[in-house]
Order: structure tokens, then C-alpha cells, then sequence
């Protein structure tokens, strides 16, 4: 339920020719002002007491001496009680928008237009009319909100100024339970009242209990009171009958031929039913002030009465509108006042004014009585989330679905670094990649330097390939995009030929074209019969993989294509069956990858890379949405990168004076017989393959920045050096969407809610204490099973669902 109105109780007394209006509120806030009691109101309501008696004189549900359907009267009764009805309603109204009444009408406008709860959360007010005669008025009808700018429903309960016992706040549990008392039907038809309470049988427990022809009266009325004290309890007792007050036995309930029981005689049944967890009584009988006013002052919460005579048929349409929205979850004043709404558009023309006469009593301390959806309907409604929960939630949602999950993960990453630091995880495995960077220094220094940089001088990596093929390398790629003939490349071509007569495995830069397929090497430089190209196009932070749906053989990342030749080399490094370059015929890329899937039995890394070569279905191509990231493996920045690689300057290989430089102890002090050698851009200004200065990174990545404390521009070369080491070392870190932790994080958020509501505050350090819990599991869960559990959003979405709840009353 939402939180509650301001509760205001106005007491309105009449002493002699003068009203008193007390308004109270809040803590202590009280108004009080007199005004002048008019005669012609008096005159008014018995004018139109007449009418309404007169035109609806059989059936009633009162005492009377005969019965039968409505009789045409020689007198327009009809258009004589609209008439009366007008001017009744008009002088009322006059009445109460008196001057003297307007700080009580503002102040109570005030709480229906302002911010005090909720929008939609109606103000209710609790009215008490001193002597009886003041209470029979028409106060529902009063429209307190008309001539202020009110946004909320503004209700009157009535209440009676003697209120003995509190309100029961126990609720009975399990299916709602209904007493229904069928009294004397002399001159009436109960059939259609049983049929609008049964029809509550699919969410509710109805029983009947009434006068039978030939029935012994004492029996019955032993039957009723034991009935209304059953051990069991009810939720709502429902009386149908001949009905009428009474001045000291709190009314009188007829349930048999000129047989009545006291509402003072069963008041003993009644207190105890209120103990068992009966909430709501309504009688749909006449004449029910005296009736109402005991049964508050006996504690119970609600009860429904007619104030005057009703007709029996239109005492049964009110019922079964009623009872419809009640059945539909809405509150018995809600409900009530939809019916008396419905009764005055669709059938205040045949029977006027008969919307006027249902009123609500209620205790000024209970909650509204309302049914709920039997069995898991009724779970299922308590878990769905209240107005705040809802727009929280659907805020957390739109922006997991928004491409900002790179934003998160940056820090995220750090937050795993530093993690690993402190818990001493960190990878022991030396680093599967030398990478040969061309830096600025290396442009700059030593005999041999590169004539041109964009696009890379091919006599340069002619030279370099040169000195790199002296080492016998099994696997070398090359991370520059040579698409375009130059005029020197057939000096790079005769190095090319060099690696493939040694059989060393050259994986050439690509890139992704648009109508599929790749743009690579040019034929001057290189055949894809004998060497192989992947696409270097990729998502900054995450390992490359091909869509769900594409082959490997049209297009193939570049790390994926190093790591698997590596792969391959180091499981078969003696092998007469892998494929030699230099016996190729046909596409080289296309025989490797079908010499992977046929020996991926034999080495654990093989079949990973071969069964995880693909993205999951769900993963998106573009990145204008959140969905680009779903299940896309992340590159493991938070691994220190001298596990990752070996960086060695380029200008150090081409170093004349050391053949054998740093480029050869790499191998010999490696674990890795033959580690994979990148020719790459070192992070000068012009790299890149569209724009110059596109192949760095415009900042270096957090968890990067952690492990260099002062760090040098990050490139795409080191990226893939990350993702190749991921991929060999079979490790593919797969992000967690958002969407999915917030869902369950804020289902978590609301079972804990509804086991909260009213506890005590350490509900919260509890709170705190799960969510800490949470994170460091997310932290370990990545190192251990390679799953990124998100924390931020999910735990917001929990903390919107617990945090409000430790403060929420129970009966909310």
C-alpha cells in the first residue's frame, strides 16, 4: 500500500441554531469555526425525505406491512424527488461553502494538492455530525476540492464520536473469509444478493447463514451468534434484511417473520469475531446510522450502511457493483464510492438519489479493508513493485540497455587490480607475446630509419622482418595494414618469401569490409596461399570474436588468427601434418582452421579457441546499444601487463652492433619455446589505419594505469597482446549485462522488503554488510570462473527496494 495521508477528523456539533466545525490534524493542529445552522436545510432534507419515500414506498428493506414491485403513483413522485434532491444539494453546498468554512475547506485542499505522499494516495477525512439528525445529511457529496486546484481524491469516512475499543490490526491469513446473514425476506428477493457474494467464491470463503421456513427461532439465532464467534474467524460479515435504529440497543436486525435480534445482543460475537480478524461489515439493510456507529465504537474497522430506506432492487445493484470492485483489489471506500458513482451516472434517471444514501464508517486508527488475489495471484501482487520502486527501476534498466557499460567497466577493472594485488593472484605464466614496438625513439634513432609513417614505410618492415626471421620464429604477425602497392614492396616481398620457405606463419593486419569479407595485404607483398590475415577492427576493451552467425574462413580477428597459429605450432612443433606455407595451394587461413577442428581433441587450448571462436547469440554488432556488450568477453586488463608481453623497441632489433640483443634473450629466457612476435605501432602519432593517431588509446586503461604508475601511451598493439594472451591462456572474461544482476538484485531487494517492513534499523547494517559481500564475491567470482558480476546498478536497484521498506509501517 502506498504511505498515508495526513489524517484530519472534523467534528461537526450543532447547539441549538449554530454548528460548531473542529477541524484536527498532525500533531496537535486543530481549527475551529462557527457558523449559523439554516432551518430551510431541515426543511429541505424532510421535503425530500418525503419524495424519496413516497416514490420508492414498497420493498424496502424496513419493517413494513406489504410488499411488491415498484407501484406508478398518481403523483409524479419521480420528478418531485429530483426536484427535492436539487434543492437539498443546492442549499447544502451553499451551507458548507460558507466564508467561515474556508481555512478549514484550504487546509484540507492543501494535503490533495501538494507533495506530502504520493500523487495518487486519496486525504481522508474523518467525519463525526452531533446529534444524529446533523449525521443523516448527505456528507459524501460534499466537494471540498472544487474550488482549489487539488490533484488528489479527497474521501469522508464517517466515524462516531464514541470509540471504546481499538482497532484489531491482526489479519487473518489465507483465503479471505465472508459471513453472509440472510435475514426476514418478507417482501423481498435475497437471490441476487447470494449470487453477487457468491461470485466472490473464486478469491474468497463465503458462507451462508439464515432463517429457513419452519426453522425454530431460538435455534436460529443460536446458529447466527455461534456463526459470527466461529474459532476460524471471518474477514467480512455481510448482512441482507430488514433493518432499523434503534436509540439504546444499537440497532435492529430482523432475521425471521416479526423476529429480531439487538445489535447489543450479539455484541459479545461480534467483539470476538473482531479479535479472530473481521475487518469490514456491511449491511444492506435500511436505516443503518445507530448500526454503524455501534459496531466502531465496538472496534471494528469498516462498516457499510444505507442511512435511509432502500428499495431491494436497488439495494441488490449496489451490492453487486460493490462487490465487482471489490473483487477487482480496490479498498471498501474506493469500491463503495465507484458504486455509488456508477448508480448515479447509469441509473439516476429510472432511481434517483439512491447514490446518496451508502455511507462508510470507519475506525479512525485501521487500514482499509481490501480483498486480495487468492493463492499465488495474491504472492504475485505483493511482490510487484510500488510507484517509486517501479520508476527506479525502470530508470536502472534504460540505462543498462544504453551503451554506457565501457564507462563502469574502467574503474571496475582497477577495482580488480587492485584486488588481485592485495589477494597476491596474480598469473605466474610468462608472457606469450615479444612485441616489437615502432616508438617514436625507434623513427628517430639508428642507422636504419623509415622514410615514411602513414602509410608505414615498407623497406623499414623489411629490415625489421629481416632480423626477426634470424631467431627462427614459428609465428610472427604483423600489425599494419599494407592494403595499398608501393614502390617498395617487393623488398618486403622477398622477406615474406624468406618466412615462408622457413615455414614461419605470417598473419598480416585487416580490416572488415563492409559487404563482408576483408581488405588485407596486397598481392605485391603477400599471398593468402602462404601467409594469413586477420581483421584488427575490434570493440576498445574487449576480446574480438566472430558474430554467432558468420565463418571464420570469410573473416577472422587478428589475435584470434596469432593465437591459434601459436597454438597450433606449440602442440604439434615437430608435426610433418601441420600445414606448411610453403606448400600451399590454396587459401592458407582456410587449411589451418580446418586443421584445427580436426585435431582439437588433442590439445585443451585448440578446443577452447575452436569452440570459443564464436560470440553468443544475444551479443549485438553495433554500439548504439547496450546489447553490443552483452556477453562480449572483456580483455583482462587487470592482469600486470610483463605477464601479458615483452616490449622491445624496434630500433634495439635493428641494432647493428647486437644481433643477438634483447630480442633473442626474450627467447631463451621465456618458458614459451616460441612465443609469438608483433610487429607494431609504438604509439606515435600517425598510427592508425583511417585517421592518424587512431591505433592509440586516448587514455590508457585504469587497471593498466594501476600496474604503471606512470604510463606510456597504450596502443592497439598492446590490446592485442591482451587479448592473445586471454585466448591462449583460456581465458575469456565474460561481462554479466546489467539488465540481468538488476533483475535479480531487485527481486533479492524485494523479498528482503516484505520481510523488513516495520523491523528495526539493523536491517540496514545487514544491508550494507550483504552488498559488501556481494562485491567482494563479484571480485573473486572473476578471477576464479571468469564471470564480470556487475555491482553498481544492481546494487542501487537493491537498495531502492530495501532501504524505504526498514522504515514502512506494516500495515502499508
Amino acid at each position: 500500500m502506498p504511505p498515508l495521508s495526513p489524517l484530519y477528523r472534523l467534528k461537526v456539533r450543532r447547539i441549538e441554531q449554530t454548528c460548531v466545525f473542529e477541524l484536527s490534524w498532525g500533531k496537535g493542529q486543530e481549527l475551529t469555526t462557527e457558523l449559523r445552522y439554516p432551518e430551510t436545510l431541515t426543511t429541505f432534507y424532510q421535503a425530500w425525505q418525503q419524495a424519496y419515500l413516497n416514490f420508492y414506498k414498497s420493498a424496502l428493506r424496513a419493517r413494513v406491512d406489504h410488499s411488491g414491485a415498484l407501484v406508478s403513483p398518481p403523483i409524479d413522485w419521480r420528478t418531485q424527488l429530483v426536484q427535492a434532491e436539487a434543492k437539498l444539494l443546492s442549499e447544502f453546498h451553499y451551507w458548507l461553502s460558507s466564508a467561515e468554512l474556508l481555512e478549514i475547506r484550504a487546509e484540507i485542499a492543501k494535503a490533495a494538492s501538494g507533495k506530502i505522499d504520493s500523487d495518487t494516495t486519496p486525504v481522508d477525512v474523518f467525519l463525526t455530525c452531533e446529534p444524529l439528525e446533523l449525521a443523516r445529511f448527505p456528507w459524501e457529496a460534499w466537494e471540498i476540492g472544487t474550488e482549489f486546484a487539488t490533484t488528489r481524491a479527497i474521501r469522508i469516512a464517517r466515524t462516531p464520536a464514541t470509540i471504546r475499543a481499538e482497532a484489531v490490526r491482526r489479519k487473518r491469513r489465507g483465503r479471505v473469509r465472508i459471513l453472509a446473514i440472510l435475514g426476514d425476506d418478507t417482501g423481498l428477493n435475497f437471490q441476487a444478493d447470494r449470487e453477487a457474494v457468491k461470485a466472490l467464491a473464486q478469491s474468497a470463503e463465503v458462507e451462508f447463514v439464515g432463517w429457513q421456513p419452519g426453522q425454530d427461532v431460538a435455534e436460529l439465532k443460536t446458529r447466527i451468534c455461534r456463526a459470527i464467534a466461529a474459532e476460524q474467524g471471518w474477514d467480512v460479515l455481510f448482512f441482507a434484511g430488514h433493518s432499523n435504529e434503534t436509540a439504546l440497543t444499537g440497532g435492529e436486525l430482523v432475521i425471521a417473520p416479526n423476529e429480531s435480534i439487538l445489535v447489543q445482543e450479539i455484541a459479545p460475537q461480534l467483539t470476538l469475531a473482531r479479535e479472530r480478524g473481521l475487518q469490514f461489515a456491511i449491511f444492506n439493510s435500511c436505516n443503518g446510522l445507530t448500526i454503524a456507529n455501534t459496531l466502531i465504537n465496538l472496534g471494528l474497522s469498516q462498516v457499510a450502511v444505507m442511512r435511509e430506506p432502500i428499495h431491494n432492487r436497488l439495494a441488490q445493484e449496489f451490492l453487486v457493483r460493490f462487490l465487482q470492485h471489490l473483487a477487482e483489489f480496490k479498498d471498501v471506500h474506493d469500491a463503495m464510492l465507484a458504486a455509488c458513482q456508477s448508480l448515479k451516472l447509469e441509473r439516476n434517471l429510472t432511481y434517483p438519489s439512491v447514490y446518496l444514501i451508502p455511507s462508510l464508517f470507519r475506525h479512525p486508527d485501521s487500514a482499509l479493508f481490501r480483498m486480495e488475489p487468492a493463492g499465488w495471484q495474491q504472492q504475485l501482487r505483493r511482490w510487484l513493485p510500488l510507484r517509486h520502486e517501479a520508476i527506479a527501476l525502470s530508470t536502472l534498466l534504460l540505462l543498462s540497455l544504453l551503451p554506457i557499460q565501457s564507462f563502469f567497466l574502467e574503474p571496475r577493472l582497477w577495482v580488480q587490480a587492485l584486488y588481485r594485488d592485495i589477494t597476491r593472484q596474480i598469473p605466474k605464466t610468462e608472457p606469450p607475446v615479444v612485441l616489437v614496438q615502432i616508438d617514436k625513439d625507434s623513427l628517430q634513432r639508428g642507422s636504419i630509419r623509415a622514410n615514411k609513417i602513414n602509410p608505414m614505410d615498407r623497406s623499414y618492415l623489411a629490415h625489421l622482418l629481416n632480423r626477426v626471421l634470424k631467431l627462427n620464429p614459428k609465428v610472427v604477425g604483423v600489425d599494419y595494414l599494407l592494403d595499398q602497392p608501393t614502390n617498395d614492396d617487393q623488398q618486403l616481398a622477398k622477406f615474406v618469401q624468406r618466412a615462408v620457405q622457413q615455414n614461419t606463419w605470417l598473419v598480416f593486419a585487416a580490416v572488415e569490409r563492409e559487404t563482408g569479407g576483408e581488405i588485407g595485404v596486397t598481392p605485391q607483398v603477400a599471398s593468402l596461399e602462404s601467409v594469413q590475415q586477420g581483421y584488427i577492427d575490434y570493440f576498445k576493451g574487449y576480446v574480438e570474436l566472430i558474430p554467432a552467425s558468420e565463418d571464420c574462413s570469410i573473416g577472422c580477428p587478428f589475435a584470434y588468427v596469432l593465437s591459434l597459429a601459436s597454438a597450433l605450432n606449440q602442440a604439434f612443433p615437430d608435426s610433418r601434418t601441420l600445414p606448411a606455407p610453403a606448400q600451399s595451394k590454396r587459401d592458407f587461413r582456410t587449411q589451418v582452421l580446418a586443421y584445427a577442428q580436426q585435431n582439437q581433441k588433442q590439445d585443451s587450448r585448440i578446443e577452447f579457441l575452436w569452440k570459443r571462436r564464436h560470440l553468443s547469440p544475444v551479443t549485438g554488432r553495433t554500439n548504439w546499444t547496450g546489447l553490443a556488450h552483452w556477453l562480449r568477453p572483456i580483455i583482462d586488463f587487470s592482469i600486470p601487463p610483463d605477464r601479458v608481453y615483452r616490449p622491445i623497441p624496434a630500433w634495439q632489433v635493428l641494432s647493428p652492433s647486437s644481433p643477438d640483443s634483447d630480442i633473442a634473450k626474450s627467447f631463451s629466457s621465456s618458458a614459451i619455446a616460441q612465443p609469438i612476435i608483433l610487429l607494431a605501432p609504438g604509439g606515435y602519432d600517425q598510427a592508425g589505419t583511417i585517421t592518424p593517431g587512431d591505433d592509440n588509446y586516448a587514455t590508457p586503461p585504469m587497471a593498466f594505469r594501476y600496474w604503471n604508475q606512470q604510463p606510456q601511451i597504450f596502443t592497439g598493439g598492446q590490446s592485442h597482446a591482451y587479448a592473445i594472451h586471454n585466448l591462449l591462456n583460456q581465458r575469456l572474461v565474460v561481462p554479466i549485462p546489467d539488465l540481468w544482476m538488476i533483475g535479480v538484485a531487485a527481486l533479492l531487494g524485494k523479498g528482503l522488503s516484505l520481510l523488513i517492513i516495520g523491523r528495526k534499523r539493523w536491517w540496514i547494517v545487514a544491508g550494507i554488510v550483504a552488498t559488501v559481500a556481494y562485491g567482494l564475491l563479484s571480485l573473486q567470482m572473476y578471477i576464479s570462473v571468469a564471470f564480470l558480476l556487475p555491482w553498481l546498478l544492481p546494487s542501487v536497484a537493491f537498495w531502492i527496494y530495501t532501504l524505504p521498506a526498514s522504515g514502512r509501517k506494516s500495515h502499508d
